[in-house]
């Protein structure tokens, strides 16, 4: 170790390509040193990916215990690195972890930042100092039997699942909100559109619950990603021959990971093939996308029947959070609709990116999983705190216009299409065309167009029925 005068103190290490400084109150070396240098791109550190580094180091120790378990390593170096590996999971030397997410290598630079961490902890544990690699080696112990192509993409398929839970519990509590929503206005009846023109009633409580059964499909998506994510390559090595892996390593490896995770993780049937495969990513990318989607459409409708309220549709109130003018008084803007909104534009960039990198791996390696998992977890975070800030912040303060929705239900010329097997739909379309005409409602215009008696009239055009699918739209229900 030298100080070089006045500079910080640092230590010497050397690599392929020849020495360098790094300095020592670090716990990084010389591989992570030079990743610093050469990605100083987007800013945004491994670090603040923390399911990523605690998925990274459960991995390594995983690995550290199949190495003891088939001869590969002493026991008690097995034992330091298990306990450097169970620090970092818990969030110690969080700060450790400063490579760009935007490195090139395939995730080189951050195998080997976990690698150098991992044995300079273990070696502080042994009562040695950072740097002494002739008794803990990053490469010869932290990373025996393995590759960055094989554990990097098990860690980043490991912070995706753990990501999955945040995600579905905001997902169940907005879906949960919706119904809420749903049952209390289930009675309340309102106008159905369809290409934005006055269709037939419906209730809002149909509204309403139709957003929560498409979260619920969301829900089911993220379970079945599991699995998926669940199936790793360990023991794979380089391309997935096994270079340099002792043959046992892969069930061992497997084994220990599944135990300490308690996840159904499994080994992929073909090696070769599964260093190459980015079909979990795509899965999870879509799942994210389609739940995206989902919220959009709810954020947009919100703001249509919010529209007004003078000249738009009225029908309900999203909270009032704060001005929506710096010149008009008054003015209120539905920002948390809007917000959520945004939130999905950048997810339906994150899909557009995630296959672009799929799609850019050439023969026997796809380059390009750090872009990939960075932009699937940003994407989770953005989902999950959106979903709590659109549930707390709008769903649960929405004030539905019941009137008014009453109103728009009873007015509408579609209305009509419920006197078509008793009159024909020739005639109901007239008497339509003259509600519209003379400004009043079908019934009214009903009643002097046919002979059908007021009370049946009332039952046909009722719109709660109409809602609930009540009405006699065949001749056996007639009968």
């Amino acid at each position: 170790m030298r100080t070089g005068g006045a500079a910080a103190p640092v230590r010497i290490e050397h690599d392929c390509i020849g020495e360098l400084a790094v300095p020592a109150n670090v716990y990084w070396g010389i591989h992570t040193q030079r990743a610093i240098g050469n990605f100083p791109v987007s800013g945004i550190t491994d670090s603040q990916h923390p399911k990523l580094v605690r998925a990274y180091a459960t991995v390594k120790r995983a690995c550290a215990s199949a190495n003891e378990e088939l001869g590969l390593i002493d026991p008690d170096k097995a034992r330091f690195i298990r306990e450097a590996c169970v620090e970092i999971e818990g969030g110690k030397l969080a700060d450790q972890f400063p490579v760009d997410v935007m490195q090139g290598g395939a995730g080189t630079s951050s195998n080997m930042n976990m690698n150098e961490v991992i044995a300079n902890r273990a070696l502080e544990l042994a009562g040695r100092r950072r740097g002494d690699y002739v008794y803990i080696h990053p490469n010869d112990d932290v990373n025996e039997s393995q590759s960055t192509n094989d554990t990097y993409p098990a860690a980043c398929k490991l912070a995706l699942i753990d990501a999955i839970h945040p995600l579905a519990e905001a997902t169940k509590r907005l879906a949960k909100a919706f119904h809420d929503l749903a049952d209390k206005h289930i009675n309340d009846v309102t106008l159905g559109r369809t290409q934005l023109q006055d269709a037939v009633p419906m209730t809002y409580g149909q509204e309403f619950h139709a957003f929560a059964t498409l979260l619920k499909s969301d829900l089911a998506g993220f379970e079945r990603l599991v699995p998926q994510l669940a199936q790793l390559n360990l023991g794979a090595t380089a391309i997935g021959t096994g270079i340099c892996a002792d043959l046992r390593f892969r069930r061992a490896a497997t084994e220990h990971l599944a135990r300490i995770t308690g996840l159904p993780i499994t080994a992929a049937p073909d090696p070769v093939a599964a260093m190459t495969d980015m079909g979990a990513y795509v899965s999870t990318s879509a799942a994210l996308k389609n739940l995206a989607v989902h919220l959009k459409k709810a954020a947009d409708d919100l703001r249509l029947l919010n529209s007004g309220p003078r000249a738009g549709f009225n029908d309900l109130d999203v909270p009032a959070r704060q001005a929506g003018s710096s010149i008009m008084p008054a003015k209120v803007n539905p920002v948390i609709p809007e917000c959520v909104n945004q939130c999905c534009f950048m997810v339906f960039g994150m899909d557009v990116t995630v296959n672009w990198a799929v799609a850019e791996g050439q023969l026997q390696l796809n380059a390009f999983d750090p872009v990939m998992v960075h932009e699937l977890l940003t994407g989770m975070s953005l989902l999950t705190n959106a979903m709590d800030v659109f549930r707390a912040n709008c769903i649960e303060g929405i004030v539905v216009h019941t009137e008014i929705g009453r109103a728009h239900a009873e007015s509408t010329p579609s209305i009509a299409a419920a006197l078509n097997h008793y009159i024909g739909y020739e005639k109901g379309s007239a008497i339509a065309a003259e509600a519209v005409r003379s400004g009043r409602t079908v019934r009214e215009v009903a009643g002097e167009m046919t002979d059908l008696p007021a009370e049946k009239l009332d039952e046909i055009l009722d719109p709660i029925r109409l809602a609930r699918g009540l009405g006699q739209t065949c001749r056996e229900h007639q009968e």
